[in-house]
């Protein structure tokens, strides 16, 4: 039987396992096509190849949707996320000369953003008094949720990431050799590369962003609106096979299978001992450490996890808004809300007749105390208050 082809682009990364998976373990084939996935580099090479039109479809940042939307950063082309990926799955490491100061200064081996936060703080008033160089951190994007969990967790422990550190962006491969040259003090980035930093010595996984904001938005299955309304009934059977692949992906009786798929070198490339812990949300931190749970650390099943909310979508732009990338305005906030499609996954999930949110978007919880309730933004596409 012939099956429409559909090409996509990701990243190696543990949370393309719901496009691998789909490809791999028949999910597609069932709905009828055909998944060509092409491995890329970095997050420009998958924005690039997806608006010129080389991918009909990509595993993409949930925020890039928004920046090509609104025209920040690149040219404008309008891109929708009509399904999620999953939750979570990013963590900050620090190298570790940089966690030797951290601890001494109170940070603890435990993960707990608030502790690791003084104490980066503390770290970082000491190094500039005693008139050393700012501390330097990677995230994979400048519009990402890497670069906006890094930004707030900075910010609420009182470090400005705008005067006191210098952000750069490099791409996740590249981000554990950056750190072993003693080019960058930290990172933010994606699974598996915090584990690969711990497992050569390199780092240590100062905290998992799932603590800083639980059941946060991440990648997005991501399609140039122009593409999605010329091909409806494939993007419809797209997003089917990625929903049950990621069910699929979510039973752990899948996940040794799963991470002997992603370890294989036209995916993630990584050993499939290094990428299994994080499936059932464990993580060594230290190198040498046995690993520990850490719940809600990565999910693609459950509390619908697929789910495109438009609170995601809104409490990007929030950042967006407030690390100064684009003004706030009534355009600009619709915009943005309308990039999240819950109605594309709500039609094409129909006949599966399973219980689906009730809302499109909902009240987000940030570690510090934060609520982001986005229906201020929903009404009138400006910042609450």
């Amino acid at each position: 039987m012939m099956r429409d082809r559909i090409s996509i682009g990701f990243m190696p990364l543990l949370d393309s396992a719901c496009l691998v998976a789909a490809a791999e373990c028949g999910f597609a084939a069932h709905e009828g096509i055909e998944l060509a996935l092409a491995r890329e580099t970095s997050w420009a090479n998958i924005r690039d190849r997806t608006l010129i039109g080389h991918f009909d479809a990509a595993h993409m940042l949930g925020p890039m949707t928004l920046a090509s939307t609104l025209g920040i950063g690149h040219v404008r082309v309008p891109l929708i996320a009509p399904c999620a990926l999953g939750f979570g799955g990013n963590a900050i490491t620090v190298s570790v000369a940089l966690w030797e100061e951290l601890a001494v200064a109170g940070a603890g081996a435990t993960g707990d953003p608030r502790r690791c936060g003084a104490a980066l703080r503390d770290v970082i008033a000491q190094r500039a008094g005693a008139g050393r160089e700012a501390l330097t951190l990677g995230m994979v994007y400048p519009f990402s949720s890497h670069n906006y969990e890094l930004r707030y967790w900075l910010a609420a422990s009182g470090i400005d990431p705008d005067r006191d550190v210098r952000l750069v962006v490099i791409p996740p491969p590249f981000l554990v050799d950056a750190m072993r040259a003693g080019q960058i003090d930290g990172f933010c980035v994606g699974e598996p590369w915090n584990s690969l930093a711990v497992r050569v010595g390199a780092g240590v996984i100062a905290a998992p962003t799932a603590a800083i904001w639980a059941e946060s938005g991440e990648k997005v299955l991501g399609c140039r609106r122009d593409w999605a309304e010329r091909n409806p009934a494939k993007l419809a059977a797209l997003i089917r096979a990625v929903y049950r692949a990621a069910v699929w992906c979510g039973d752990p009786r899948n996940h040794a299978e799963l991470a002997r798929l992603l370890a294989e070198p036209r995916h993630v490339g990584c050993p499939a001992e290094l990428l299994r812990p994080a499936l059932a949300n464990r993580l060594s931190l230290l190198p040498g450490a046995e690993a520990r749970a850490f719940e809600g650390f990565f999910a693609t099943a459950g509390r619908h996890a697929t789910f495109p909310f438009t609170s995601h979508a809104l409490w990007f732009y929030s950042q967006m808004v407030r690390w100064r990338q684009i003004e706030p305005t009534d355009e600009n906030g619709a915009a943005a809300r309308e990039t999240y499609r819950p109605d594309l996954y709500r039609s094409a999930l129909a006949p599966f007749k399973i219980e689906l949110p009730s809302a499109d978007g909902r009240e987000e919880h940030f570690f510090d105390g934060g609520r982001f309730d986005p229906h201020a933004l929903e009404t009138s596409g400006r910042l609450p208050g």
